[in-house]
């Protein structure tokens, strides 16, 4: 799979196109119908008409190319372990935070190779920011349309440790896998690829997800990380994988800024 800056460009349009259409329902999202899945969680027309939007404009882009959206998962592991390279999207991350109208929602684009997330896009037009990355050509954030590269860091052992989570009851979760009286500061923020953002920009030392989540959900901020020193694992300390199972549901993780910390000293799962 070749990566050019063509390619990221022609990505970032879409999904800025994808934002503009989002917007416009933000607007009236007031007269919006929501549905519930059959794993519990909303979903509105938004979301099919953002991923409809994103899978046409993708076909385009790349015709042989499969693309495999939250909103059009039903595709077996049989037929889905022959792709090599595929489009692994999600329109709407954090659709319950765009019916509460907080802003704090994303459209997630990701490019998966043999497993592996190798570009990711992820937007959020309603706080005017894009988080970006492309295997070997770096991690970005566009914000108020200011570029910005983004750079590796090591996290400070002497300083509490910053931790997003999804909402307020997570805090408590997350603490008991926390070293008594550990030293730690929460940031209690949006979509999971927000959070992800706000770990790559240096707001967040690591992103603790005590619950369900889909690998749409992280593989944006997989190779964000990655491109910053920084990685994702599961409860044993390893990588999450890709389209290597029936089912899309993730295992817990932890995303973090800074893959040299011994997180095993951090982190008790058991």
């Amino acid at each position: 799979m070749q990566l050019t800056d063509q390619l990221l460009q022609s990505v970032l349009h879409i999904a800025n196109e994808a934002g503009k259409i989002l917007e416009d329902f933000y607007l009236k999202s007031e007269s919006i119908e929501i549905h519930t899945k059959s794993d519990n969680t909303p979903v509105t027309e938004v979301d099919l008409a953002i991923s409809q939007f994103l899978t046409q404009k993708l076909a385009i882009l790349t015709p042989d190319i499969p693309i495999l959206s939250e909103e059009n998962c039903n595709i077996p592991l049989s037929e889905r372990q022959l792709w090599e390279t595929y489009w692994l999207i999600d329109p709407l991350d954090g659709t319950q935070r765009f019916i509460d109208r907080t802003g704090q929602f994303s459209i997630l684009i990701a490019l998966i190779h043999q497993h592996q997330p190798i570009l990711g896009v992820i937007h959020a037009p309603i706080l005017q920011k894009t988080y970006y990355a492309m295997q070997g050509f770096g991690a970005y954030k566009m914000e108020d349309n200011h570029h910005q590269r983004l750079i590796s860091r090591h996290i400070d052992a002497t300083k509490p440790l910053k931790i997003a989570v999804g909402s307020e009851s997570h805090k408590q979760k997350v603490r008991c896998i926390l070293p008594e009286n550990f030293p730690c500061e929460f940031i209690v923020y949006g979509s999971s690829g927000l959070k992800g953002g706000l770990v790559a920009e240096g707001t967040a030392d690591c992103y603790v997800r005590l619950g369900n989540t889909s690998e749409w959900d992280t593989a944006t901020a997989e190779i964000l990380l990655s491109e910053l020193n920084g990685n994702i694992f599961d409860p044993h300390f390893l990588p999450l994988t890709y389209n290597q199972q029936e089912t899309f549901i993730n295992p817990h993780f932890v995303m973090t800024a800074d893959r040299e910390v011994n997180w095993q000293k951090i982190f008790c799962f058991n």
